[in-house]
């Protein structure tokens, strides 16, 4: 995938879909061309629109509309990236090469860890991401996390070393190449982010039922 990608950024964006009307409408016939094809994935069938914002945001990415649109998921209503996508964005980029991951720690322990190094192709200079680990993932809250039922629904404890990776891709990004992720968060992320369920809040105005055995034994004590 990244070599693909590196190809494609090389070529010549196209002119902003949003420079004039003309260009707009061309977008979404482009969206609705997507949208009725069985090739494209599930979530995108259909839907012009989302097909059309997809090809957009390849335009100005520089990459095909297809890589966007099969690594491009929206989790609890926001737009995540895979973390396969995030590590081969970091690898397509223009300033970095030799873009590798880092473990470090003892296996299965909080100290195991991940980061993601690169070498800066102008400098020469080793560039070195933040530092994601186990303990980390325990502090944050991450590596547990429950649903209503109290099932439990991280995958920090499932896949930890996949985890490890894409976060640690993730946090190289935002901090070295924030451009490529173009806003969206990256796999894992949206669901690390969500706030645990807050109990529901008792209104001291409202009188709860009494018990049937207080109620008996006030009404024998006042007659």
């Amino acid at each position: 995938m990244e070599e693909v990608m590196i190809q494609e950024r090389n070529e010549v964006a196209v002119e902003s879909a949003f420079s004039n009307l003309a260009n707009f409408k061309e977008l979404y016939d482009i969206g609705k061309m997507f949208a009725s094809s069985s090739l494209v994935p599930a979530a995108y069938q259909g839907k012009p629109m989302d097909c059309a914002i997809a090809v957009d945001m390849a335009n100005r990415m520089g990459v095909s509309p297809m890589m966007v649109m099969q690594n491009l998921h929206v989790i609890k209503g926001v737009p995540s990236w895979s973390g396969q996508a995030c590590m081969s964005l970091i690898k397509a980029s223009r300033e970095f090469k030799d873009v590798h991951h880092v473990y470090f720690g003892e296996r299965h322990t909080d100290s195991w860890g991940c980061r993601v190094v690169a070498t800066n192709k102008k400098t020469g200079e080793e560039i070195k991401g933040p530092e994601v680990s186990i303990q980390m993932a325990k502090d944050n809250g991450w590596y547990s996390k429950k649903d209503k039922m109290g099932n439990e629904t991280s995958k920090w404890q499932a896949i930890p070393e996949l985890m490890l990776a894409y976060r640690a891709a993730a946090f190289f990004a935002r901090v070295h190449t924030p451009n490529s992720l173009m806003g969206c968060k990256v796999e894992g992320e949206v669901e690390d982010i969500q706030p645990s369920e807050a109990p529901k809040a008792v209104d001291p105005f409202i009188v709860p039922p009494a018990d049937d055995a207080v109620m008996k034994e006030a009404e024998e004590v006042f007659g």
